[in-house]
């Protein structure tokens, strides 16, 4: 029932219904007063009834936003058809609303967790909020985000609780606690900007208390100063090396966290988190269980406060996402989705059509290896068996002249190549794209040369990443501005020779370590540059075809794989539909050639319906005679085409 006393009406729909004369619910609202009215049974005056969408794609819809309703409501011209919490630019119906307004209580804790994929921080805060939830008299909530990647990009996971019921129906924007649970994501984001005053910091870092504060970015100094904030530090991946736990770091976090919320007691927190161990890995074995029971113990031990200073002393500022040298697609668009801003983009930024550039996963740099792939020259024995079995075409090979070196950089690693099947006096170089590398160690494991001096060493080792990072920045642009081997001369019966093929399908957003890109990779190496996929859902068309970034690329002529993915369809049959197309298209395209063989000549059009397109040389052969062909038309068109102007079309 309707109070007598309404005026207005505001009507949200989280939908949107192209063509109709309004949403389903705004529809139903007016039909049913106008109804009302109709039978003159309506007991007030005819209201004013508007309508607006809300919560489209994850949008958010907070207590900002619903005040900006109410607040549009109230206006004596209000917008009839409006949209909220999205920048609708193209035709002007959003509304307005101050990000700052918030409701929430003061005695509500608020966290903000920043993780990488399969870190272990999402588990690890389901778990926190269990043990709250079951350890008090707290009530407990736990929002987590995080993309389609399958490992190894930024989750946050938002956590809430206090002793009145929790509403808050959104992400928080004014965290009381904030833990960073990876350096590297300090170098592009401002985390600590929506931090209230006298906020918690906790940083996973690899260096020490003296060394930490100089590390930080400007803004990050300037925040912690002014907000008045605690900053704590534990190198986590350390306390994980030696208590066995490689580099799950979430038991190791979550202790950090309960150590300085002060939600309980340290003991009795401490306490807590080992009965959830046990509950959690019991049925894993006891010796699973104490090295979790250890990497808690010691990690009270390894937990300490920074005190921080009066001044800003930092000069370094936050990194941005992509290059400079980024296509400006990216720069303004994609480049705003991987900061984590893409909820700010307008509408007017998308394109029309939905379609997003190739080859966009390269403007990335995760940058979330600890370790990288080091080569050693001297030990190389040319196999390239570590570039066949990386996951992410981060390990690249080239076979080059002496006179394709110019103005190299001083840390670039070359040497004679060894075999003479692409000539005399050839160099050959392995390269590492240290800032695309998830670590995964798979070269080190499949390299078969060992290091005569030193055993366990081989021809590929790990390394820290920091310290190389910017020599192997320059010394990969270097790598990637040598020519790749002319294709007509490669064996690609063998693996060796296969990887000195251009790949075009690169960084993707497979898991560390992934056993199924590597053969995706040489797909897209034997015949990426004509290759059509039909790809069936799972992970390999969430990994292939997945936004901000996609890993298929083209090669420097334009040319690249063509992906389609359906999710409702057979992929069978979807693959099968791809190729009676292509055959029909091969068929009129000869059936065209033919009718306008007195035009172009006897011989091109012979050689382009039988043409031999078994190899390379042949493929090639034939895109030289398409080319001949497409200039023989166009001399058609322009000498007029006498009646055949749609075959030449």
């Amino acid at each position: 029932a309707i109070p007598e006393t309404v005026k207005s009406i505001s009507v949200l729909d989280r939908t949107k219904e192209p063509g109709a004369l309004g949403e389903p619910l705004y529809m139903d609202v007016v039909n049913a007063i106008s109804d009302k009215f109709s039978r003159g049974e309506l007991k007030f005056n005819y209201p004013k009834i508007i309508g607006g969408r809300y919560g489209l794609s994850s949008k958010e819809f907070t207590p900002a936003m619903v005040k900006s309703v109410f607040d549009n409501l109230d206006n004596e011209n209000p917008k009839k058809r409006f949209t909220v919490g999205i920048n609708e630019d193209v035709t002007n119906s959003s509304l307005e609303f101050d990000p700052s307004f918030s409701i929430e209580s003061e005695e509500t804790f608020r966290g903000k967790f920043y993780g990488l994929g399969a870190d272990g921080t999402v588990g690890a805060n389901k778990n926190s909020i269990k043990i709250i939830g079951e350890g008090t008299d707290y009530n407990a909530q736990g929002y987590f985000v995080y993309d389609s990647k399958k490992s190894g990009s930024m989750t946050i996971s938002h956590l809430r609780f206090g002793p009145k019921p929790i509403k808050s129906t959104y992400l928080i924007t004014t965290p009381k606690f904030i833990a960073c649970h990876q350096n590297v994501f300090l170098e592009k984001i401002n985390m600590l900007s929506e931090a209230v005053e006298g906020a918690t910091f906790l940083l996973n870092t690899k260096l020490s208390i003296d060394e930490v504060w100089d590390s930080l970015p400007e803004t990050v100094q300037k925040d912690l100063i002014e907000k008045k904030m605690k900053f704590y530090v534990i190198d986590a991946y350390k306390v994980a090396s030696e208590t066995g736990m490689g580099v799950r770091i979430n038991t190791i976090m979550q202790t950090c966290f309960f150590a300085i919320s002060n939600i309980f007691p340290k003991e009795e927190a401490i306490n807590m988190i080992k009965d959830s161990i046990k509950k959690t890995y019991g049925a894993k074995g006891d010796k699973i269980v104490q090295m979790n029971f250890d990497a808690v113990d010691k990690t009270v031990e390894n937990l300490y406060e920074v005190k921080i200073p009066g001044n800003v002393t930092s000069k370094l500022q936050l990194q941005p996402a992509v290059s400079g040298n980024a296509p400006k697609f990216v720069m303004d668009v994609t480049a705003k989705i991987i900061a984590g801003k893409g909820d700010e983009l307008p509408v007017s930024k998308f394109p029309v059509d939905g379609t997003f550039p190739l080859s966009t996963t390269k403007w990335e740099k995760r940058n979330i290896a600890l370790e990288v792939p080091v080569w050693d020259v001297d030990t190389c024995i040319q196999c390239n068996k570590c570039v066949m079995v990386c996951p992410h075409a981060t390990i690249r090979a080239k076979v080059f002249e002496e006179k394709n070196l110019n103005g190299v950089p001083e840390t670039f690693k070359y040497t004679k190549f060894k075999a003479k099947d692409y000539g005399t006096d050839m160099l050959y170089a392995l390269q590492v794209a240290v800032e695309d590398c998830t670590g995964c160690a798979l070269c080190v494991d499949v390299c078969p040369a060992k290091n005569k001096k030193e055993t366990r060493l081989k021809a590929i080792n790990m390394a820290e990443q920091l310290p190389i990072r910017e020599q192997e920045r320059e010394n990969w642009d270097y790598f990637l501005q040598i020519p790749d081997v002319d294709r007509k001369k490669v064996n690609v019966a063998k693996v060796k020779d296969s990887q000195f093929l251009e790949p075009l399908f690169e960084f993707s957003g497979a898991c560390s370590g992934c056993g199924e890109t590597p053969y995706v990779k040489l797909v897209s190496q034997l015949f990426g540059d004509r290759t059509i996929i039909a790809n069936a859902t799972g992970c390999s068309s969430i990994y292939g075809g997945n936004l901000p970034t996609t890993p298929w690329a083209t090669n420097k002529d334009g040319r690249g794989p063509a992906w389609s993915n359906s999710l409702f369809e057979d992929n069978a049959e979807f693959g099968f539909g791809y190729r009676l197309a292509i055959d029909k298209h091969n068929l009129q395209a000869k059936e065209i050639l033919k009718k306008l063989i007195s035009d172009i000549g006897d011989d091109l059009v012979n050689d382009l319906v039988n043409a031999d397109q078994k190899d390379e040389s042949g493929i090639y052969e034939q895109r030289e005679r398409v080319e001949t062909l497409k200039q023989k038309l166009n001399e058609i068109e322009k000498a007029g085409a006498n009646g055949k102007s749609n075959d030449v079309k």
